[in-house]
């Protein structure tokens, strides 16, 4: 990668920082390019150099992140297969591996959850395609056990995926928010036993 490629990446990943910051503090709507750009520390005509609009600025921090919590979670499925472990290793190690990225950008996290909720918005299907690639890396894992009979064939595993999902963010940021003196490990293990007791107590018999 050229120098070039280098800063305009640098560049782009500062504009990113300060905007999930001030929009998680203030909102979208109240938030302005000015204020980005200061908070960046770069001048406003570099915000629109590297972005159409601040609607695709936030389009593009939203699917940045949630695409950036895929990859670690497919890491942690992929380093459990490498050690041998179970399907429910797996799942357990994502568990860890999204309280990990949530503790590293709760502000992402906290507009990423505020976002789901809103349909009028113009990165609303954007928001929902990477969501699901999220899911997707869960599924398979879900799916893999149902095939080596780890997990019982009546499990619902496009829900159960969701439901998983959903569980690491909103713990997670009750946690950030209401529980700050807990350890990640802490929480970690309360949810490791949750998963143990629903997902692993499905295995099938026989």
């Amino acid at each position: 990668m050229d120098s070039s490629s280098t800063r305009r990446q640098a560049t782009r990943q500062k504009l990113f920082e300060a905007a999930v910051t001030l929009i998680a503090e203030q909102g979208f709507s109240s938030t302005t390019v000015d204020e980005i750009a200061e908070r960046a520390g770069v001048a406003k005509g570099t915000v629109y150099y590297n972005f159409a609009s601040k609607t695709v600025l936030f389009e593009e921090l939203l699917q940045h992140g949630i695409e950036l919590l895929t990859a670690s979670l497919q890491s942690a499925a992929d380093e459990n297969a490498e050690r041998g472990g179970s399907h429910v290793d797996a799942l357990d190690a994502m568990v860890r591996a999204g309280l990990v990225f949530i503790s590293r950008y709760p502000s992402l996290t906290q507009l990423y959850v505020a976002e789901l909720w809103r349909t009028n918005r113009a990165w609303q299907s954007t928001l929902m395609m990477v969501r699901q690639r999220a899911i997707a890396v869960i599924e398979a894992e879900l799916r893999a056990g149902v095939a080596g009979h780890e997990f019982s064939g009546d499990i619902d595993i496009p829900l159960t995926a969701s439901a998983l999902f959903g569980m690491v963010l909103v713990a997670a940021l009750d946690w950030q928010s209401y529980q700050p003196e807990r350890s990640l490990e802490d929480v970690h293990a309360a949810l490791s036993r949750l998963l143990q007791g629903r997902v692993g107590g499905t295995v099938a018999s026989g």
